[in-house]
């Protein structure tokens, strides 16, 4: 586990104190008929920051993870949070692994903001460990299934009929990309005070090379290793997909460019980026599982990282634009100042240089 300082740990504690009333709590669980009724509830703070506060609800024999947004609320944050609930909700009973969905809540007069309860997943994220864990810190071997296994998450999900699951309306897959770069530009122009270079070449390919045929499924939105939870030990597992925010029904083969935006082949720098990609599967075995397990074809995959890319690039921008501004409560978003121009950049370069539509 990532070892905090005191420091930290203290600032965590200011952030989150008082987030999770426990007396209002246990009054709405009870009203959702949920398990440990009479009993007290306690919460533990497990993770969060940006967008989101995780914390760990016991009460009694029963476990449950409770995910809010921040003190400072960002627009439509609680609703986006419903949205998260109603897509676990609608994934309840499917092959696609992620946290059971107990119950929601919208009304802010319980804890001041949206939230709701899943299921508390045994496993590991990539997030909270200073390292692979064992044995994947030496048994490469065992590494590469993590890969395979990530990708699979995504696969499996595209399968999903998500009009047999509840999720008619969850989305506008009808001129999903058609309206793409205009929704995202129109996002960067709420919050827009500085230039992004590259922006106008990303935007303009993107405009001029939308895929002619594909078949609407659900997005995860924010798919990678950050994103998923895995069991303990080998091999590897996937044991959930978490922080659904950005989820929507459209194009899944975007959630397939999110995770190809970073992926590097054997023989480059591995090292970099928040985990050690070291003996993890190549950008050809990964589109190749892809395409095996989800049926749909990858040929055109450069349009969708550039896609990832500049979708990235603006929604990191938008957290960064509120740290300038002074709205946000979470300072670790001031480190988004130079991804965003460098992913912004990149995905110009790519558009310049795929051959895919010529």
């Amino acid at each position: 586990m990532v070892k905090l300082t005191a420091e930290q740990e203290e600032a965590i504690a200011a952030r989150t104190a008082g987030l999770v009333n426990e007396e209002r709590l246990a009054w709405w669980m009870d009203t959702q008929d949920l398990p440990g009724q009479g009993e007290p509830v306690s919460s533990r703070f497990i993770s969060g920051g940006a967008s989101n506060e995780i914390f760990e609800i016991r009460r009694g024999e029963f476990r449950a993870v409770l995910r809010r947004p921040p003190r400072v609320v960002p627009k439509g944050r609680n609703e986006t949070m419903l949205r998260e609930f109603r897509v676990l909700e609608a994934l309840n009973g499917t092959d696609v692994p992620h946290p059971e969905a107990f119950a929601a809540c919208g009304d802010d007069e319980v804890m001041g903001s949206s939230f709701y309860l899943m299921s508390l997943v045994d496993g590991w994220s990539p997030m909270n460990m200073d390292g692979w864990p064992a044995p994947f810190d030496t048994d490469l071997e065992a590494r590469y299934g993590l890969g395979i296994q990530l990708v699979d998450g995504i696969a499996r999900l595209s399968r999903v009929d998500w009009r047999q699951q509840g999720l008619e309306g969850f989305g506008k897959p009808d001129g999903f990309h058609d309206r793409q770069v205009d929704r995202w530009l129109a996002h960067l122009n709420a919050v827009k005070f500085r230039e992004l270079p590259g922006l106008d070449v990303a935007a303009d390919w993107l405009r001029s090379h939308k895929p002619s045929h594909w078949q609407p499924g659900i997005i995860h939105g924010d798919y990678q290793f950050a994103n998923v939870m895995f069991s303990h030990g080998a091999p590897a597992r996937l044991a959930a997909m978490v922080d659904w925010e950005m989820s929507t029904v459209g194009d899944p083969l975007l959630d397939l460019g999110w995770v190809m935006n970073g992926w590097s082949d054997p023989g480059e720098d591995r090292t970099k980026g928040y985990v050690d990609s070291t003996g993890l599967p190549s950008r050809a075995e990964v589109l190749d599982h892809y395409a095996t397990v989800s049926g749909r074809s990858v040929d055109e995959i450069d349009y969708y990282v550039i896609l990832a890319r500049f979708k990235l690039a603006i929604v990191l921008e938008a957290g960064y634009a509120r740290v300038v501004s002074g709205e946000a409560d979470n300072p670790s978003m001031a480190a988004y100042e130079h991804v965003v121009l460098d992913t912004m950049r990149s995905a110009a370069e790519l558009a310049s240089t795929t051959t895919l539509g010529r």
